[in-house]
């Protein structure tokens, strides 16, 4: 039968959710407008080199960079960004990157990048930034200490994330925008450090991001957690030789997205599709605990012991194989 009948009550469940998510979601995890002005950042081209020298002459520019953006928040008059940028900018933080601009950008590394044997590459999803980014950097170091010697993380804030109550987070527009700045980065991890194992661990709106680069990513896992879907049907879209694996917690609301794509006329299409956890989708699902949307790295979780895991290469807890 013709799938046009169905389309409106697609497009209902999907604007229910989006209502779901406003009782749902506290309201201090939306992101802020992008209104703080910052001054451009130096030019330092691409990941290349990861030796100690070149890093450390990147971690200073970067600091010296957000230490401008600091300066033009206060200026501003927004005491809350500038205290979240200067903690970014204290001694011993290591920013590959920096942009202030448009809400900001930023490529933090937690352990030693020039010896790592195990990278994993955190990318968040919507209702995060720059003035609650202790949050990221909490989560990064919980990871790392359960990765233990030999592993770093790397926290890639590179796109606008979208407001967790906002049409945007319904789209792949950013998404769409993000993936070439991820697939660069990774495609610089694997150049300077042939021989690591690097995995993308995709939070929420992240793992929509993570599905756009992953064709012919040069990373070897791929991790779509707390996901509402990622624009494809099944794991074989991706297009991708990286290991796929899913996961969601228990006491997540993201389990309550319609799994839809809707094209809304003139718009856009919204919603995401198959569930990464269902059969159908094609992933190895991952025990991920009964933790909430935001409780994915939280020390002695369940969810964290197994994405440290498969971050490290080893199997998954209580995981299955389709």
């Amino acid at each position: 039968m013709p799938d046009r009948p169905r389309r409106p009550r697609r497009l209902r469940a999907l604007l229910a959710a989006l209502v779901t998510f406003a009782v749902a979601v506290p309201v201090s995890g939306a992101a802020r407008p992008a209104a703080v002005p910052a001054p451009a950042p130096t030019a330092q081209g691409p990941l290349r080199d990861v030796g100690q020298s070149a890093l450390a002459r990147r971690y200073a520019v970067s600091r010296q960079d957000i230490r401008a953006a600091e300066r033009a928040a206060e200026g501003h008059g927004d005491l809350r960004r500038a205290a979240s940028l200067r903690g970014m900018a204290a001694a011993g933080r290591q920013f590959l990157a920096f942009d202030g601009r448009d809400g900001g950008r930023s490529t933090e590394v937690v352990g030693e990048l020039s010896a790592a044997r195990r990278i994993a590459v955190l990318v968040p999803g919507a209702g995060v930034g720059l003035d609650a980014y202790w949050r990221l950097r909490r989560d990064a170091r919980a990871l790392h200490r359960e990765l233990g010697a030999g592993g770093a993380v790397v926290v890639w804030l590179g796109y606008r994330s979208p407001g967790t109550v906002s049409p945007a987070a319904l789209t792949t527009g950013r998404a769409d925008g993000a993936a070439p700045g991820l697939r660069a980065l990774v495609d610089g991890l694997r150049a300077a450090r042939p021989a690591a194992r690097i995995s993308l661990l995709c939070h929420s709106y992240g793992s929509v991001i993570c599905a756009r680069s992953a064709p012919g990513t040069a990373a070897d896992a791929l991790v779509l957690y707390g996901s509402p879907g990622v624009g494809v049907r099944d794991a074989a879209s991706l297009r991708t030789g990286a290991r796929v694996w899913a996961g969601r917690s228990g006491g997540d609301w993201i389990a309550r997205v319609p799994h839809v794509r809707v094209r809304v006329p003139f718009v856009a299409t919204a919603g995401f599709g198959t569930d990464p956890v269902a059969d159908r989708f094609g992933a190895e699902v991952f025990d991920a605990g009964d933790g909430g949307h935001s409780d994915y790295l939280l020390p002695g979780s369940r969810s964290l012991t197994n994405l440290a895991r498969i971050a490290a290469g080893a199997e998954a807890l209580g995981a299955s194989r389709d």
